[in-house]
């Protein structure tokens, strides 16, 4: 049976077999940053953003909406206070980054919002059947056993049988990288397996910026399952460390710190034979 994979995994091999056979193989602990915490804040308040009912909201949708947004990033940042600290960061560091995940948020909200205008004008909507039509599926977990690989979808949007996958990015460039293209490839993939059709679009909104996108066409799927039929070759029954070279990059080591695995692979620290369970910190997060 394929050992399954998730767009995270095949892209951390691709970057670094060495750093697979760590995270995955052996199943080392990875240290919380505050990208990933705060990414997963962001993502938790779209998700409950949209299991709101719209016709609790006013008239004055903007405004309630952006008071909304915001008190739900408080509850979300004040649950993962622990994590957060246990990052050690400065006040001023703290404050930045919660303002710039509000801003983050806010800047994606003033898009939606503009979108479900545009839907009221030309459709004739009201806001609530317009916010209603807009909303997406959120979080959806796709696994095939065909292909050997499951991921999570953050948001399936469908309006008049056009159908587009989404991710949510906090990342500071705006741009579809190598690694983003290949993780919708799969999502893409996962989509039509289960529901015999394909979606017109798979995107990113880079929450800092705008919405990217890339049509679904043969190319793109054939790259998913090239790159899960190359990541199946060389890990299933792959058991020992040489069989995961290392790959040395900028990403192993950088003027703000190093890979969680840096000292194992360039200062000869001891491989542990039984790593170490998770972390509370690590297991709270990951519940976050």
């Amino acid at each position: 049976m394929k050992r399954v994979q998730s767009p995270s995994s095949i892209n951390t091999f691709l970057q670094c077999p060495r750093k697979y056979y760590y995270q995955y193989h052996l199943k080392m602990p990875t240290s919380p940053s505050i990208h990933l915490i705060r990414g997963s804040v962001a993502h938790l308040v779209l998700e409950h953003l949209f299991t709101l009912k719209p016709s609790g909201i006013a008239a004055t949708y903007k405004h309630d909406l952006q008071i909304i947004v915001l008190e739900l990033l408080k509850n979300y940042w004040n649950k993962a206070l622990p994590q957060l600290e246990s990052l050690g960061l400065t006040p001023q560091e703290f404050n930045y980054y919660f303002v710039e995940t509000q801003q983050m948020l806010l800047n994606w909200l003033k898009q939606f919002i503009n979108r479900i205008e545009q839907l009221m004008q030309t459709a004739g909507l009201s806001f609530s059947e317009a916010f209603t039509a807009l909303r997406p599926i959120t979080e959806i977990e796709y696994t095939s056993s065909t292909h050997g690989v499951h991921g999570f979808i953050d948001a399936i949007e469908e309006y008049q049988g056009t159908v587009r996958l989404m991710d949510y990015k906090t990342s500071s460039r705006p741009h579809i990288t190598d690694a983003y293209r290949l993780q919708l490839a799969i999502y893409a993939l996962l989509y039509e397996e289960k529901h015999g059709k394909r979606p017109q679009h798979v995107g990113i909104y880079f929450l800092k910026d705008t919405e990217q996108l890339l049509p679904v066409n043969d190319d793109l799927l054939l790259h998913a399952k090239v790159k899960i039929e190359e990541i199946h070759a060389a890990t299933d029954g792959a058991n020992r460390i040489e069989d995961y070279p290392m790959k040395p990059s900028p990403l192993c080591k950088w003027s703000g710190g190093q890979c969680d695995f840096y000292d194992y692979c360039f200062n000869n620290k001891p491989v542990p034979k039984h790593p170490p369970a998770k972390s509370s910190t690590q297991e709270t997060l990951e519940s976050v």
